[in-house]
């Protein structure tokens, strides 16, 4: 199949193939993630090689009747990321976050969306932990996991203030029985987050949900980009 639609995307990953090639797995607004051989790149003179990097906005075209497309074109749109440090981890965070649970055609523009503000507030080093949780929360959302804040998963009842809950992937926010639960989560901190208010408890309370939520989804498997922040 030819296909002369350009897509809007970020590289999340490439892979060397067979000599002179790359595969290259992109985050596009209008195909969700797609993979692609960009054959020939890795020849040092080639312009592509330079283009294809993370964190920076291409126009591309696909070419392909298989689920691994071919590369025909790919243009920059983006400037060139300044991202460093911790703000560079990060970002590879949510490429690999992306790249393992994000179901290949999927097309979702609130996960794009948030992941381009994740990109810019990244580049300014700023609310990097509000960032993440953002964007771990717009990918939950997609995949069905992003429980009700206001209300218990098993009796329906309104969550308290002062009372404390556990979460969990298949009920959502549960009352906890069992004092001082090392998972436990106050009723205020998911009030708050569910009214989209960011304070030291609902950071941490945010922090610890998703945690849970993301090793449910990812299989107990861990992240390679967590150990970089170790």
């Amino acid at each position: 199949m030819q296909n002369n639609e350009w897509l809007d995307t970020y590289v999340l990953h490439r892979r060397p193939y067979r000599e002179t090639s790359y595969i290259v797995d992109f985050f596009s607004l209008q195909s969700g993630r797609v993979s692609a051989v960009a054959k020939g790149v890795r020849n040092g003179k080639n312009d592509k090689k330079s283009v294809l990097q993370p964190f920076r906005l291409l126009r591309i075209q696909l070419s392909g009747r298989s689920e691994l497309k071919n590369l025909r074109l790919a243009e920059c749109v983006g400037p060139m990321s300044m991202l460093a440090g911790q703000a560079l981890f990060c970002a590879m965070y949510l490429n690999e976050l992306i790249n393992r649970l994000l179901p290949t055609g999927v097309v979702s523009e609130p996960v794009y969306r948030q992941y381009q503000h994740a990109l810019t507030q990244l580049n300014l080093a700023q609310s990097i932990e509000q960032t993440l949780r953002e964007f771990e929360f717009a990918l939950l959302d997609e995949m069905g996991l992003l429980a009700d804040w206001f209300t218990d998963g098993i009796t329906g009842d309104p969550i308290v203030a002062d009372k404390w809950y556990l979460y969990s992937p298949e009920q959502g926010f549960v009352r906890c029985r069992q004092p001082n639960h090392k998972s436990r989560i106050s009723g205020a901190a998911l009030m708050l987050l569910g009214n989209g208010q960011w304070t030291d408890l609902s950071l941490g309370a945010a922090k610890r949900i998703n945690r849970l939520a993301l090793n449910h989804l990812l299989g107990g498997k861990p992240l390679k980009s967590r150990e970089l922040f170790r």
